[in-house]
């Protein structure tokens, strides 16, 4: 799947003014993450990719699977990005608007990255640990990679804790080439 987070964020940043000033934060990502859903499907993919189909046939064909949940607004995007051949760009729109929303709502999205699942207690240990370091709530989400070896990977922003061995032996053959 592409990267198209430089394409997505200007349009994540004037969806997410207009939510904010309208109020419509929780109902912008809704829309957002039922348009990313429908932009991630393979046949859409296939259909918005093909040289054939019009940006008004896309948009149409996206508005028509949104069905009523988009307001004039939504439409009206939908439209523009499809327009911009922008359709496939939806998932880092979305993405991008939810970091937005959790900053200005005081909170900051974590993934935790580990070998294994983490107990209720590890995460609720973790979680306040991360609460404390960063002076605001935290919001968590985890993800399992086995070649980690152990310990965990922390990414919240722009911050990156690396506390897996994986990490460790690389920091340690760093040190030892020196």
């Amino acid at each position: 799947m592409a990267d198209h987070s430089t394409t997505a964020r200007p349009y994540a940043k004037a969806i997410f003014e207009l939510a904010q000033s309208s109020g419509q934060l929780g109902e912008w990502s809704s829309a957002l993450q039922t348009l990313a859903t429908i932009a991630q499907d393979e046949r859409m993919r296939r259909f918005v990719a093909d040289p054939g189909s019009t940006p008004e046939q896309v948009a149409d064909l996206v508005l028509e699977v949104a069905g009523p949940q988009l307001d004039e607004h939504g439409r009206n995007f939908v439209r523009l990005l499809a327009e911009n051949q922008r359709i496939p760009a939806l998932t880092d729109i979305a993405a991008l608007y939810e970091v937005l929303k959790t900053a200005a709502e005081g909170a900051v999205e974590v993934q935790v990255t580990s070998v294994e699942e983490l107990s209720d207690a590890h995460r609720e240990r973790l979680g306040e640990s991360l609460r404390r370091k960063l002076g605001r709530e935290v919001r968590m989400s985890f993800d399992i990679d086995k070649s980690l070896l152990g310990g965990a990977l922390i990414k919240a922003g722009d911050m990156v804790i690396d506390g897996t061995v994986r990490g460790r032996l690389q920091k340690l053959t760093v040190a030892l080439a020196d």
